[in-house]
């Protein structure tokens, strides 16, 4: 199939640090290709890819998040382009979305955010703009309206995480720091089940900025609680590997979770609050604890050694592999174009 596969411009693919979205694209692509589909992925210059690639611009954007011109100057490139493809897939959101209106080829559009005040009247208006893939049965809730054509769940290359039965002293907290992924309910955790606790992850300027000034940085103190920054993804995985357990006390309805198949490919269970995807990502009591509050992580976390880390790994290899997500969209692009075709 010849495939246009755009992702967002915002990071690299695959991404150098933080980038799940950008994981996913590179993962897909790579596999896509060795399966002898004719893939063009449009991304930022600096991405490394076994597809051809197309850009407007030599490094990633990231700078100028929010920014609606690199986005719509980016995603358009691939759109002027629609007729040289079978099917566009689309995971670079609104801008995509609204392109499709204006060309003939078919687009799957992977949602990989949630719906909110803001973009729900816009998903209404274009609800059949495009084909809607969700990253999760429980994403779909928010706005179960739209053209949904599969829900195809994300995926890690789970060989290159190194499983390790044998844990350190200490639990890890890794994400994008605000509240959303409760960063700040980590440290509360940690003070009262009087663990290790070491956090890493990327801070956005402006709210999230002020929100670690405030709510996280006075509790750092260098020994019980350690803040690393935005590390890089050998030192990700490494951390992974030695924790006891990856805890994630989101307060946000979470569309997938990636970091959480992650860690437990390392062999690591997952502690999290019951929202969004995680009780489809996580099975309680198998390969880590769900809790619906926070506070109650604090005695989930005296039971941890109830979990076998090799139950965790099973689990990403049987569900999370690249093999079953490509395999999962080659699908949903047949599924499209026989719709399209009207077969």
């Amino acid at each position: 199939m010849r495939i246009g596969m755009v992702a967002p411009i915002w990071e690299r693919v695959p991404p150098e640090k933080y980038g799940g979205i950008e994981l996913v694209v590179y993962l897909l692509v790579e596999e896509l290709v060795r399966r002898g589909h004719q893939v063009t992925l449009f991304a930022s210059g600096d991405s490394i890819t076994s597809a051809e690639l197309v850009s407007v611009y030599d490094k990633a954007q990231r700078h100028l998040i929010g920014n609606p011109v690199p986005d719509l100057n980016h995603v358009s490139t691939a759109f002027l382009r629609a007729d040289d493809f079978e099917i566009i897939h689309n995971h670079a959101g609104y801008s995509g979305v609204t392109l499709a209106n204006f060309v003939k080829t078919p687009v799957l559009t992977t949602l990989h955010g949630i719906f909110t005040e803001i973009n729900i009247p816009f998903f209404k208006r274009f609800k059949d703009a495009v084909y809607y893939n969700s990253i999760s049965d429980e994403q779909r809730k928010g706005l179960p309206e739209l053209n949904y054509i599969g829900t195809v769940y994300n995926a890690i290359d789970i060989s290159s995480y190194q499983y390790s039965a044998e844990k350190k002293d200490f639990f890890l907290w890794l994400s994008r720091v605000s509240p959303l992924k409760g960063t700040h309910l980590a440290v509360e955790i940690a003070k009262k089940a009087k663990i290790n606790l070491i956090m890493a992850g990327k801070i956005d300027p402006g709210n999230d900025m002020e929100y670690y000034e405030e709510k996280v940085k006075p509790y750092i103190d260098g020994e019980q609680i350690k803040f690393l920054g935005e590390v890089s993804e050998e030192e990700k995985r490494r951390l992974m590997k030695e924790a006891r357990a990856f805890i994630f006390p989101i307060t946000w309805p979470e569309p997938f979770g990636l970091v959480m198949i992650e860690a437990m490919a390392c062999g690591t269970p997952v502690i999290a609050t019951y929202l969004g995807a995680v009780p489809e990502v996580v099975v309680d009591g198998k390969t880590g604890f769900i809790v619906n509050h926070p506070e109650e992580i604090v005695e989930k976390i005296k039971q941890i050694s109830a979990i076998n880390p090799a139950d965790c790994r099973k689990h990403v290899e049987e569900n999370y592999s690249v093999e079953r997500m490509t395999s999962d969209y080659e699908n949903l692009y047949q599924k499209i174009l026989s719709i399209e075709r009207g077969l």
